[in-house]
């Protein structure tokens, strides 16, 4: 083997969660680090053995498996470990070689229902994981700053690498459920962070319809949603679809009259940039990383009042309609790129060699 290759270890455990923000920036980071590398760099993806081969043949792979939590196997023939997510817990404490770490956000400090206890113990976990970093690299500037007002972070080792933007045109499959009528979509893991039991009072005094998508995180937030549709006499007009393929997403983006994502807690946002990519308005809260991430085009919820959100949403989508921003939506969604954050890792890895 040739003694002069960078040899990266490239941690993508979390594609054994599909259907995930996770998911999606391994799989498309990966897929833009093997495109974008020269030959004089090797590129080895620790993953579940059911992803074996994803990335093509350019690249190699490493079987993930539980036992590796108490003994990482060997790294000696490595010059670069990436952590593609903080919470890992498959992590190189006890080795020499250089790591980049990935934090993708501190949503426990947001979310309800965590305690003084959990959020010190969170934070003293991370703690650990920054202080045996070479570079800590934050997904968006939001992220960064939280790190520097929580934690203790070396600016000169911390950077910022925006995510991609997932637009993949693909043949639109039409889902099983569907809208008798024009609808609001959003996508998301259903969790108390999400928010999206402020969303059914959106339908009170018109006939849209609400679609929420994405895998039940929190059995009894699952419920709350329903009870609030429920609350304000929408619930045959609320459609939960669970789990949906990329190509059903793609149908539902591009058939829905608005994107509504009312979260408290996201380090990025990848939702907004696909539905942007389509033309769509989008709604978002002002909570952690949206209003960075959305810019100046997207719409925003002042508050979470159903009046004030209804008014939101009808002004936003008289606005749209005046202005028809659909090119200048999707300008700002191909602005966030796969390539670019693939050159800036490897621009990395190349330093720490």
């Amino acid at each position: 083997m040739n003694s002069g290759l960078l040899r990266i270890w490239i941690d993508t455990e979390r594609l054994k969660y599909p259907h995930t923000g996770l998911y999606h920036f391994c799989m498309e980071l990966g897929k833009a680090l093997v495109h974008e590398k020269t030959n004089r760099e090797e590129l080895s993806f620790y993953l579940p053995a059911n992803k074996m081969g994803v990335f093509g043949k350019e690249a190699l792979y490493r079987r993930q498996i539980g036992l590796h939590k108490y003994q990482l196997p060997s790294t000696a023939s490595y010059q670069v470990w990436h952590s593609l997510h903080q919470g890992s817990q498959y992590f190189p404490f006890r080795r020499t070689i250089p790591v980049v770490l990935t934090i993708h956000d501190l949503n426990f400090l947001h979310q309800p229902g965590k305690g003084a206890a959990y959020i010190k113990k969170s934070l003293a976990e991370l703690q650990q994981k920054i202080n045996r970093a070479d570079r800590v690299v934050a997904i968006s500037s939001f992220v960064l700053e939280e790190l520097h007002r929580n934690l203790q972070v070396n600016s000169a080792q911390a950077s910022v690498i925006y995510n991609g933007c997932n637009f993949s045109q693909l043949a639109p499959e039409v889902p099983p459920l569907i809208p008798d009528k024009p609808f609001l979509f959003t996508i998301g893991t259903l969790a108390a962070k999400k928010n999206f039991h402020v969303l059914p009072a959106l339908l009170k005094g018109n006939d849209y319809w609400l679609v929420i998508a994405g895998i039940t995180h929190e059995e009894a937030y699952l419920q709350k949603i329903k009870q609030e549709a429920v609350r304000w006499g929408v619930e045959n007009r609320v459609i939960i679809t669970g789990a949906i393929t990329d190509a059903q997403k793609q149908w539902y983006y591009q058939q829905c009259e608005a994107f509504v994502f009312p979260s408290i807690a996201e380090g990025f946002g990848m939702p907004v940039l696909e539905a942007m990519y389509f033309g769509k308005p989008v709604f978002l809260s002002t909570y952690t990383s949206l209003p960075e991430i959305g810019g100046s085009l997207a719409y925003y919820f002042a508050s979470f009042d159903p009046d004030e959100m209804r008014s939101t949403v009808e002004q936003g989508l008289q606005h749209y309609r005046q202005t028809e921003p659909q090119q200048a939506l999707q300008l700002h969604a191909l602005s966030f790129s796969w390539t670019a954050a693939a050159r800036q890792y490897l621009s990395i890895y190349r330093d720490l060699a």
